[in-house]
């Protein structure tokens, strides 16, 4: 997907609580919010898991998107000519912390 169309989606989670962010992707529109939705689940899971922090006292301080590897396909054209498609992939990292730290 392109970073465009995610930029769009990460730009709505950022600063908000790990657990809303979770809530509004899950019914958010576009496309793009289901591997946000995904990156941020994973997100909670490995600070769960590897700090021992509580998922509920978890924001996101910092998501951004940057651009992956471009795949290029050709699609047929009219007097054997061709076009070229680009299929845009893009890097999402997404950082939670607890909100203890956002006020110290």
């Amino acid at each position: 997907m392109s970073p465009l169309k995610v930029r769009r989606v990460v730009d709505l989670v950022r600063g908000m609580d790990v657990t809303d962010a979770l809530n509004v992707l899950k019914f958010a529109p576009q496309a793009a919010s289901e591997p946000v939705y995904k990156v941020v689940a994973s997100a909670k899971a490995n600070a769960e898991s590897t700090e021992g922090l509580r998922g509920e006292d978890l924001f996101v301080s910092a998501a951004f998107v940057d651009e992956g590897m471009t795949l290029r396909r050709i699609r047929p054209r009219a007097k054997g000519s061709a076009s070229r498609i680009l299929k845009r992939a893009s890097h999402i990292t997404v950082v939670v912390e607890p909100k203890s730290e956002k006020g110290a």
